[in-house]
């Protein structure tokens, strides 16, 4: 068993010496804290710009539709057709759930909780955290299942009125 160097009193009581922050230091930690509390809007704002997409999209494609086959055309519902609008439709909903606010329980007087103690309450830095990772993870479900509508789009079949 290895032994370890006991410390003496004086080892113990010698103060520890700090400087001041510097301008870049005090920079830097500020806009390390400004990443923070911006990731949650960056999120809001990629969903703005995802919803309109994945609103023009279905229209785009009835569009596209109708010009290449035509008036008479018409899109025949089988699988991938429902497939297609069944994840654009829950993609829409997931980007709608991450813009809408959401109340989360915060103690403003802590700063960063301790993790077992979530329970009654976040502290100020979990809020901007988990609240970007909540939104974080809606947008990526909502963008793997539009694109998978888009994929599912070319499996559509198309026929003409009698």
């Amino acid at each position: 068993m290895p032994r370890t160097a006991k410390k003496t009193k004086a080892q113990k009581e010698e103060p520890i010496v700090l400087r001041p922050l510097s301008d870049h230091e005090k920079l830097m930690q500020e806009k390390f804290s400004e990443s923070i509390v911006n990731q949650s809007d960056l999120v809001d704002r990629l969903s703005v710009q995802l919803f309109t997409l994945e609103l023009a999209v279905p229209g785009l494609f009835a569009t596209v539709v109708k010009l290449i086959g035509g008036d008479k055309t018409i899109v025949v519902m089988n699988a991938a057709f429902f497939i297609t609008f069944g994840c654009w439709i829950v993609a829409l909903l997931l980007t709608l759930i991450a813009v809408i606010p959401r109340d989360w329980n915060v103690n403003p007087s802590i700063l960063k909780q301790d993790p077992e103690k979530m329970s009654e309450g976040l502290g100020v830095e979990d809020f901007f955290r988990k609240s970007a990772e909540y939104k974080r993870w809606l947008v990526i479900a909502s963008s793997v299942l539009f694109f998978a509508g888009i994929v599912s789009a070319i499996f559509t079949a198309m026929g003409k009125l009698p």
